[in-house]
């Protein structure tokens, strides 16, 4: 695969914008750990070759299991997630394909019985911050496997 293009060099108010987005959803309270794991389902949903290699790193470093990592895309048949976790997964699910019937109100009531209205307006920019990524890499054919995680007491201090 090759690159097409670099977006952050041919339009960096691209990327200030997309980095924008990302300084308010790491304040916003949402944990880091679920963070990561809506930007890994995201990423898998719309197949994007980049964000997965970035976001599965990140996943690893900071520290997650790797059985939850691959089990992931099986998330429904998994004892491996928390009920909050398998909120966020659905209602990233059903943002991510929002073509193939909307958000559908029992996500919606199973989410909001996890998250609180703040919650979920930060959850729903960040499942949206992971799907403009994906569009934006995927269109450039971003390469992937160069990107370094940061080290895992950083991460951990994030969360």
């Amino acid at each position: 695969m090759e690159a097409r293009f670099n977006f952050a060099k041919a339009a960096p108010g691209v990327y200030e914008a997309m980095e924008g987005l990302e300084k308010y959803l790491e304040q916003c309270g949402l944990e880091k750990s679920l963070m990561y794991l809506i930007q890994l389902r995201g990423s898998q949903i719309n197949g994007c070759a980049y964000c997965l290699d970035m976001h599965w790193k990140d996943l690893r470093a900071s520290g997650e299991n790797e059985q939850r990592l691959y089990s992931l895309d099986a998330w429904r048949e998994c004892p491996y997630y928390t009920d909050r976790e398998r909120a966020a997964l659905a209602w990233t699910e059903a943002v991510t394909l929002i073509t193939e019937g909307h958000v559908p109100d029992a996500v919606y009531k199973e989410a909001s019985s996890h998250f609180s209205a703040k919650e979920l307006s930060d959850l729903t920019l960040a499942v949206a911050s992971i799907n403009a990524w994906n569009r934006l890499c995927i269109a450039a054919r971003i390469v992937p496997g160069g990107y370094q995680p940061a080290k895992a007491q950083e991460l951990k201090k994030g969360a």
